[in-house]
């Protein structure tokens, strides 16, 4: 038998150009006849000290290898290939093509450049104008390779002698910049050469000054000067190396950009733009000079996963004119992104675009923003066709109103660009039904739109926070559509820097001020459990410890607290939650005011953390705690039990998210119990006509919990129902995104009139990750997907459904259709794992890699 390694990766980085550690985790893929098993692998890495080659290793694993050579030093590449043993081959495999991974600047001494802001004087109360920074510099020989290294207080997007570097938007994303500012490593060797050269920098508010948060938001939240950072490495013919950073040597100007910011919207005059600004040989003689400041270089960090880009482009489906005489674009799908206008006019001439996620009544509906203007205007320069897209701001919108039109046929100039942290898309979903397949897409678009660099609850009005509960219960399903991993790990360590020394973990991170209701921060169930469950996610699905690792003493911290609140009843019961968030019946103005006791969901979540803190606890040899936190579980089990679920198996919450909860975290103290509660269940969602009556707690575990009492078609009812509340009834609306409210929309086609009133929020969306392992029977059933779960379960009338994911090791998939006689079921296994196939009607088996068809006769 023969194998094929595919390209090596490093960590979880798509690319390994300035990664953060010397000692890079090895992944790879491995492609092979069926049967094929590895059983030993041998690295080679090939640096500028010349080839190393490990010993034969004798290990069937293939991800997160870790890195068996000396530590690289900062800027350092290595080129690593890998070849492969089978058990019943003789001969190793080919080696891999080369994989290249070269690291940042590992230590803080490599910082020899300083934040450098313009040197006017500015109103920190007001809107401010960005800048442009520049400087010219010498290379006295050939370059033979060049790195620049990146980050700032604030935004920016850097050029090299007229050119941008990099694809990459709204570096250096939103972090903790206290305790973390990410840096970004660029190779810029194609754009220097001997002789003169020129840097320039754009500089925007972003999230570090911009008014940014609730009640008209507030400004200068982490200072009050934005700042470019950046060090360029050139690297000569003859090995020498030349250092150019940011000191006083720079100058300062007003660029094209008046004003921009991420709720506000960008005010461009093209006729402001210096011509050739950012290339050697322009006169800055009435530029401004610089000013130094500091900033602690231990607290730069590398990228953990891959920058915000713009990932695809939409055109128009529609152009109408409004009933007010407004030119209106319709997109056809609610986005994240900006426009991108073709226009032609005079000198002067102003094109007003706006933005929003519906229309009421034929026009552009934007009380929904609440306090974001979401208006961009650009100046032209007049002359020939003009192009632009705003530079450092975002909007969430379907529609878009254009004033000043001049640039011909709409259909044809305005592009809308798509914009998220560009993740490796890793999952799909298909079935014979094209409203679960559109409600798919609903959720995919939704993580799209939110995953801006951090996970936010909503991508278009004054808020866009990364709250902590809409992750957690979203996490699944996030890390099965694409390959997240990179982006949360970073995201949990911001969580473990705004956790309080008590253990509480916020309601959003990174925190900002909040109001009375959200400050000062306390507590919360659901979204303070973030800390326990999402790690054991991302371990769950990516087979990384090192994740639980990182995230052990935040996860610990947490559960001790739950556990010194809840004392001796070992019951959460006291103080603030928000509880089942959003049930449909709660009165739109009090969405915490659910069906479900608050505080029974605090204490099942208290339950269902300590649980998973034990088995954290267990992976990383931590035995002392996995017998403390795992008897802990059990104990707040019993006490669950005792207080919430009656000898009849009702609860005491006599409501959906209750059962389904306690269902599923295994709170009820027999079977029998567990089997009556699944019967009333059932009996509640027949008795609300099959219509949703969770929120944020019991919407991601309901399908599970009737799925797991035997209720499948009840699930199944639940899920293909049209009426309001349910998930297919945004689909019937037209809903393209996964809303905030189950009735954002009212039947009447107006606008729900709550003041927060989102549409496109993935939370609710959790039930794919139902849909991938239910529907079309595809789950993990080892970390990383080493060991996998066929297991569909057909119902509600589909006839067939697929599901397809990019594991660590390779893709799995599985497809499946129902005919007059029963099933057939097509099955793929990757190389590296094995798998468990129960099918309806048959016994279990367990099969190793390769494509696999089963027949299931008589099951309809």
């Amino acid at each position: 038998m023969t194998a094929t390694v595919q390209p090596v990766t490093f960590e979880h980085l798509p690319d390994a150009l300035g990664i953060g550690t010397g000692t890079p985790r090895i992944s790879w893929k491995t492609r092979a006849e069926p049967g094929w098993v590895q059983c030993a692998y041998q690295l080679s890495i090939i640096t500028e000290a010349g080839r190393w080659t490990g010993d034969r290793i004798e290990s069937g694993e293939s991800v997160l290898q870790p890195w068996p050579a000396k530590a690289l030093g900062s800027g350092q590449r290595a080129d690593v290939s890998v070849r492969v043993w089978g058990t019943a081959d003789a001969e190793p495999s080919a080696w891999s093509p080369a994989a290249a991974v070269e690291t940042g600047l590992l230590a803080p001494d490599d910082w020899m450049a300083s934040p450098i802001s313009p040197a006017w004087d500015e109103d920190r109360d007001s809107d401010r104008r960005p800048p442009l920074l520049r400087r010219t510099f010498e290379l006295p020989r050939p370059v033979t390779a060049a790195r620049l290294y990146v980050t700032a207080h604030g935004l920016y997007e850097m050029e090299v002698n007229g050119s941008r570097v990099g694809t990459d938007a709204f570096s250096p994303g939103w972090t903790v910049y206290g305790e973390r500012l990410r840096y970004y490593t660029y190779d810029v060797t194609r754009h220097l050469g001997q002789g003169e050269n020129a840097m320039g920098a754009w500089l925007a508010d972003g999230w570090y000054r911009g008014r940014f948060g609730f009640n008209g938001g507030h400004r200068n939240l982490y200072g009050d000067k934005v700042a470019l950072l950046a060090q360029l490495h050139v690297t000569h013919d003859d090995g020498s190396v030349t250092v150019v950073g940011t000191d006083g040597q720079w100058k300062a100007s007003f660029g094209p950009i008046l004003c921009t910011g991420l709720y506000e919207g960008e005010e461009y005059d093209a006729r402001l733009l210096p011509s050739g600004w950012s290339r050697p040989g322009f006169s800055d003689g009435a530029w401004q000079p610089v000013v130094e400041g500091h900033r602690d270089p231990a607290t730069l960090v590398a990228p953990e996963g891959p920058p915000v880009r713009c990932t695809d482009q939409v055109r128009p489906v529609n152009v109408t004119t409004s009933p007010s005489g407004k030119l209106i674009l319709d997109f056809g799908q609610n986005l994240v992104g900006r426009l991108q206008v073709t226009v032609q006019g005079g000198a002067g001439s102003t094109v007003t675009l706006r933005h929003a996620e519906v229309l009421q009544d034929g026009e552009l509906y934007t009380r929904p923003l609440r306090g974001a203007a979401a208006t961009d205007v650009y100046t032209l320069a007049g002359g020939a066709p003009e192009t632009w897209e705003p530079r450092f701001t975002i909007h969430g919108f379907r529609y878009a109103e254009i004033s000043g039109w001049t640039g011909g046929d709409a259909a044809e100039n305005v592009i809308a660009r798509v914009y998220h942290t560009d993740m490796a898309r890793t999952g799909w979903f298909e079935c014979s039904d094209p409203d679960l397949n559109r409600l798919h897409e609903n959720v995919r678009w939704s993580m799209k739109g939110n995953f801006v660099d951090i996970p936010t609850d909503c991508p278009q009005r004054d808020e866009r926070l990364g709250w902590t509960g809409d992750l957690q219960v979203f996490a699944p399903t996030a890390t099965f559509l694409y390959d997240c991993s990179g982006m949360l790990s970073s995201w949990l360590k911001d969580v473990a820097a705004e956790q309080a020394p008590d253990g509480t973990v916020p309601w959003y991170v990174p925190v900002i001020p909040g109001g009375d209701y959200w400050t000062p921060v306390r507590p919360g169930a659901v979204w303070g459990d973030v800390a326990v469950l999402t790690p054991w996610v991302l371990y769950e699905r990516f087979n990384d410890a090192k994740i639980l690792a990182d995230q052990y003493q935040s996860a610990k911290a947490w559960v001790d607290l739950l556990d010194s609140l809840a004392g001796g009843s070992h019951l959460w019961n006291t103080g603030f939650q928000l509880g089942d968030w959003l049930d449909p019946s709660a009165p739109p103005e009090n969405p915490s005011e659910a069906k479900t006791d608050r505080h029974l969901v605090a204490s099942a979540y208290f339950a269902w953390s300590a649980r998973h803190l034990g088995k954290m606890a267990g992976v990383l040899g931590k035995a002392d705690d996995e017998l403390r936190y795992l008897e802990l579980a059990r104990a707040a089990s019993e006490a669950f039990a005792k207080e919430y679920i009656l000898p009849d198996g009702r609860m005491t919450s006599d409501a959906q998210t209750a059962y389904a909860l306690a269902i599923v975290f295994d709170l009820f103290p027999s079977v029998e119990l567990r089997q009556l509660a699944g019967k009333r269940l059932a009996e509640l969602v027949r008795e609300a006509g099959n219509r949703i009556a969770t929120g944020f707690a019991g919407t991601p575990v309901i399908a599970d919990a009737l799925t797991s009492v035997g209720e499948l078609e009840t699930a199944y009812d639940l899920l293909l129902e049209k009426e309001c509340p349910s998930w297919l009834y945004s689909v019937a609306q037209g809903g393209t995104t996964i809303w905030e409210r189950w009735d954002s929309l009212l039947p009447d086609g107006t606008v729900n009139p709550g003041e927060m009133t989102s549409f496109n929020h993935y939370a609710l969306g959790a039930v794919a990750d139902w849909m991938h392992r239910s529907v079309a029977g595809l789950a993990p059933l080892e970390p990383g997907y080493r060991r996998i779960l066929f297991r569909p379960q057909p119902g509600g009338g589909l006839r067939s459904a697929s599901a397809a994911h990019e594991t660590p090791y390779g893709r799995a998939s599985i497809s499946w259709k129902r005919d007059g006689s029963g099933h057939s079921v097509e099955i793929e296994v990757p190389t590296g794992t094995t798998a468990r196939v129960e099918l309806p009607g048959r016994a279990p088996a367990d099969v190793g890699p390769g494509r696999f068809e089963y027949v299931v006769e008589g099951v309809s």
